[in-house]
């Protein structure tokens, strides 16, 4: 018995079946995470972006005590995995936002402005402990991208 594709997920619609590929999204120079995960995962046009830490491709934390330059960082490494999928940071509708301490809200919320100038997607914003203690943000994303 041939065992069913893990990367394709089966949709019932009026008694068919529709098989829904999910592909990964790894952009050129991507270093190896820190667990079992890709930086993307496209499932039709809608784009799944890992939680993004402010890491180096050897998994350091980049820019130690400024919260600014991490999430300029966090979100130049989003924008690599959403445009290698084809769209451009236009096309995110959720982030999903984990800070260390809220002191760095205002720093955070400056540079994300910059990435969201136009029609700000919606988002959460959670204050928590993070994988590496000089780690300030992580984000999150979800993109709809252009079929």
């Amino acid at each position: 018995m041939p065992r069913p594709n893990p990367l394709a997920r089966p949709l019932s619609f009026d008694n068919r079946t529709v098989i829904m590929p999910k592909t990964s999204v790894i952009p050129a120079g991507s270093g190896v995470p820190l667990a079992p995960f890709v930086p993307g995962s496209q499932a039709d046009n809608i784009l799944y972006v890992s939680g993004t830490l402010p890491f180096d491709k050897d998994n350091n934390v980049v820019h130690v005590g400024d919260a600014g330059a991490q999430t300029r960082h966090v979100l130049e490494l989003i924008r690599s995995v959403v445009e290698t999928a084809g769209g451009s940071m236009d096309d995110v509708a959720f982030n999903s936002i984990f800070l260390r301490d809220w002191n760095d809200y205002a720093a955070i919320n400056a540079v994300y402005a910059e990435f969201f100038p136009g029609e700000k997607p919606a988002r959460y914003c959670i204050q928590c402990g993070l994988v590496k203690p000089d780690a300030l943000i992580e984000i999150a994303s979800v993109a709809h991208l252009p079929r």
